[in-house]
């Protein structure tokens, strides 16, 4: 690892947010201290500071990390190229960011509190004019229900687009 006094680039916070995210996904982390965290990774100026963040925290294998089988041959076993500093938590750029069932809960949460919050207002102002306005809480949640609908039974959560149509590792057709 390199000194804690040296200064992080933007590439070791992008690091650590990613195993921070997950670590959230595989429930180490609730929603608030995630938020927490990140917001501190991206404010975190020297490697001491990002390290800090995850000292509490089992080191994790990274998304995309596993090489694929490939026949036996004489040499080392093969891993993660180039470790660098933050191997251990593998902080070293996987394309996956958000994958996972929290990351989805959460997607759903600020749905449904912005429903409950924009259906409210429309509710209050249409009791306080004496008559039922025109329905515009339709047009706020209606498509982002949608598109969270589709996720959800697709499946398609937190991938990144050049993770489409990729067979998880393991899977071969």
């Amino acid at each position: 690892m390199p000194e804690p006094h040296l200064r992080a680039a933007d590439a070791d916070r992008a690091a650590v947010a990613d195993v921070l995210g997950r670590h959230m996904s595989a429930g180490r982390l609730t929603v608030a201290e995630y938020d927490d965290r990140l917001a501190r990774a991206y404010a975190a100026r020297t490697y001491g500071e990002l390290a800090e963040l995850t000292t509490d925290l089992p080191a994790t294998e990274p998304a995309g990390s596993h090489t694929p089988e490939a026949p036996a041959v004489a040499g080392p076993p093969a891993g993660p190229a180039g470790g660098g500093p933050w191997a251990a938590h593998g902080w070293h750029g996987s394309s996956v960011p958000w994958a996972g069932g929290a990351s989805m809960r959460a997607a759903w949460a600020s749905w449904l509190s912005t429903a409950v919050i924009v259906v409210s207002i429309w509710l209050i102002t249409s009791l306080a004019t004496d008559g039922w306005l025109y329905p515009w809480p339709i047009w706020v949640i209606g498509p982002w229900g949608l598109v969270l609908l589709a996720q959800t039974v697709g499946g398609q959560r937190g991938t990144s687009s050049d993770d489409q149509g990729r067979l998880p590792h393991g899977d071969r057709r």
